[in-house]
This record gives structure tokens, sequence and C-alpha cells, in this order.
């Protein structure tokens, strides 16, 4: 069974580089070019992880994630930051809102395939 991944960032170098490592491990990915168009596409279709950025426009990784998480389709869907920040109170806030691991930018492509397999599955 194919794993479909949402991947919401504004980068879209970065969008492309999770979607190499992601595909190339047999995983399906979508993308969003931030906050608003992935929660269109978070509560309408079935992701087994989701992978956003915090600082984006029309609406940031924090918006984002609160919305979903008050949608009833985020139920059990595991929620990656994927940032430049790296400070421990914005960790704080992203797993206060519903994020289960943070990822700082610039990511090592083994080490985001592990992190996905860990939380969507081989």
């Amino acid at each position: 069974m194919s794993r479909k991944v949402l991947t919401i960032d504004d980068s879209q170098s970065v969008r492309q580089m999770i979607s190499m490592t992601l595909t190339s491990s047999g995983y399906t990915v979508d993308e969003a070019c931030d906050g608003a168009e992935g929660y269109a596409k978070a509560t309408t279709g079935i992701y087994s992880a989701i992978l956003t950025d915090l600082n984006m426009p029309k609406m940031n990784g924090l918006e984002f994630i609160k919305k979903y998480r008050s949608h009833p389709s985020s139920r059990g869907v595991p929620i990656i930051f994927l940032s430049t920040e790296s400070d421990e109170s914005s960790k704080r806030e992203a797993k206060s809102a519903g994020a289960i691991g943070w990822i700082v930018k610039p990511f090592d492509q083994a080490q985001l395939l592990t992190v996905i397999k860990k939380v969507a599955g081989a």
C-alpha cells in the first residue's frame, strides 16, 4: 500500500527535495505552497503524515496545525514541523498545537526518511 505524505512549504526547492526524497522510497507526495492550500488539501485527502514549514504567507505552520487539528480528518495524522527555527519555545508551541516532531532545515535526507518511515510506515 502506498503511503501518502503532504508537504507544506513556501519554498518550491524544499518541496521538490522532500518530494524527491520520499518518492524514491515509494511514498506518494502532495505539495502545498502555504498553510491555506495545505489545509484545503489536508481536509480533502487522506495522508499518512504531514510535513509543514513554520514561516509561510497566508497561513503559517502553527495556524495550519491549530486549524487542521480542529477538523475531524486530522485524527491520527502525524504532523512534523520542518523549519529553520529551532528555539525551544517554538518547539513547545508546535507540540502544544499538535505537532509530534521537529526537523531543522536544511534537513538531512536520510533523517527525513527515517522520521517519515517511523510515523507513517514503510
